[in-house]
């Protein structure tokens, strides 16, 4: 839908059932499900046509239960499993009765998502461990959100683009109406319910900053720069209340030469399993070998946050070529692991060291029981800090390098909601037409941890519900 003035003003004042806030997964999950319940539904997207879809453009699966017979997955993934599997990767579910709810629903989500435009692909090279319990989209979370589009469009559900929402009005517990800025004019659009899909607040680094202190201003951020929590804020400064932890957020180690905002998905790095990281003192500060799936994914941009400088190094040499993802700007190369590190803006010699000490706890048949395909229990001994998969000696030149920042894709504070995505209130009450999805309410399912593809998951069983629920218009 172009956005002339025109246009603008033209659906901003009509009546609708159902706006959403947002144009990412959740966003359009929400307005194709209330548009399913009779609804007519307006989405407001703050991006523009090229940037939209948030963080979900960054994405390329989706975790789901699945019988052994899915034709886009290596084998049946059972809720018993995916709730264990949620409950082993940080501090757990933050909420129970809505983590349970999302791992029942996913198993309906896969087959909803074909219905309404998704396309998906058997897992790649490279992708195998994650074959069996991840669907992969076909060409990536952007070409995803194409489709999705596509629908919306054959659907005729208008889509306003470059419009954000100033403020939200309110009558108590009742929204009563959006002031969103379209082309640099204030417009006041209403409807009888508002589904909230505007991601979190990584983007505001002020904000990040009050929790994460002067470190903040080193993470780089993985979505775009529009997911700054405004709507989040307005929604909590009119009492809504809290779920999740202030300081918890989805990060992954990217590469440190990547963009501060929207490096996507291909800046993100998977070399540290076959290898060994040093901070900036020089020391190696958690476990390499830690399973890669879930736990890898959940834990190292965390890590590196809590690191001087915010930065990390990681070094592996020749054995490890081919085991991964080649880095998207290459990676410092050299024939000595000084040479390396001095590439890297480190002390060669104090580098060199390092690495020998971890060398020194290698086994002598390390090279032999090396398996890169699942956890191999081949660790060191003797180390301050004991690497439990996949340790071989970093000594075949020539050796590889690359200096790691935190990137981080999303925050986990939100929005409290109940088991119809309605937004709960800090004295107990709730919101009368106000639903959540997605980002901006994970913080009920998530608390320390993050699984690969399950924030998909949680955009798109809470897109449904929302969308569903807001479209009913039964708000006693």
């Amino acid at each position: 839908m172009d956005n002339h003035s025109g246009t603008a003003a033209t659906l901003l004042s009509e009546p609708w059932d159902v706006i959403v806030i947002g144009g990412g997964n959740a966003a359009v999950v929400s307005a194709m499900s209330a548009q399913d319940q009779g609804a007519k539904v307006l989405i407001l997207e703050r991006a523009d046509v090229q940037f939209r879809g948030g963080n979900s453009r960054h994405t390329r699966n989706i975790r789901c239960i699945h019988s052994q017979d899915f034709p886009y997955n290596t084998g049946a993934y059972t809720r018993d499993e995916l709730w264990k599997d949620l409950c082993s990767v940080g501090t757990g579910p933050s909420d129970e009765e809505i983590a349970s709810l999302t791992v029942r629903e996913t198993e309906s989500v896969p087959e909803w998502m074909m219905a309404h435009g998704a396309l998906f692909q058997p897992p790649l090279a490279g992708t195998l461990h994650l074959g069996r319990t991840n669907t992969f989209f076909l060409g990536g979370g952007k070409a995803l959100l194409n489709n999705y589009y596509r629908e919306l469009k054959r659907r005729r559900i208008p889509i306003l683009y470059e419009a954000k929402v100033e403020r939200m009005l309110f009558d108590g517990p009742t929204c009563t109406g959006l002031v969103v800025n379209c082309g640099g004019k204030e417009y006041e659009a209403k409807a009888a319910a508002y589904v909230c899909a505007a991601g979190g607040f990584e983007a505001n680094v002020d904000w990040l900053a009050k929790y994460w202190g002067e470190a903040a201003y080193n993470y780089h951020i993985r979505g775009p720069i529009t997911n700054d929590g405004t709507i989040l804020r307005a929604l909590l400064d009119a009492g809504a209340d809290r779920a999740g932890q202030p300081k918890g957020f989805h990060a992954v180690a990217v590469d440190a030469r990547s963009p501060m905002f929207d490096g996507g998905i291909a800046t993100r790095l998977d070399c540290i399993p076959f290898g060994m990281v040093l901070n900036r003192d020089y020391q190696r500060f958690y476990d390499e070998g830690e399973e890669i799936w879930p736990k890898r994914y959940a834990i190292w941009g965390r890590n590196i946050a809590e690191q001087p400088g915010q930065v990390a190094y990681a070094f592996w040499d020749s054995k490890a070529k081919g085991l991964f993802m080649p880095p998207m700007y290459g990676v410092f190369k050299a024939d000595t692991v000084a040479g390396v590190a001095e590439q890297m803006g480190l002390d060669g010699a104090r580098a060199a060291e390092a690495v020998a000490r971890f060398n020194s706890g290698i086994a002598p048949d390390a090279n032999e029981r090396f398996n890169p395909a699942g956890k191999d229990g081949v660790g060191t001994a003797g180390l301050e800090t004991n690497k439990t998969n996949w340790a071989r000696a970093i000594d075949t030149g020539p050796f590889y390098g690359i200096k790691m920042a935190p990137g981080i894709t999303f925050t986990y504070m939100g929005v409290k909601v109940n088991t119809s995505g309605r937004i709960q209130m800090a004295d107990g009450s709730q919101f009368t037409n106000l639903f959540a999805a997605g980002e901006i309410m994970s913080g009920n399912v998530l608390s320390s941890g993050y699984m690969a593809g399950f924030g998909m998951a949680i955009g798109t069983v809470w897109g449904r519900i929302s969308g569903r629920e807001a479209a009913r218009h039964d708000f006693n």
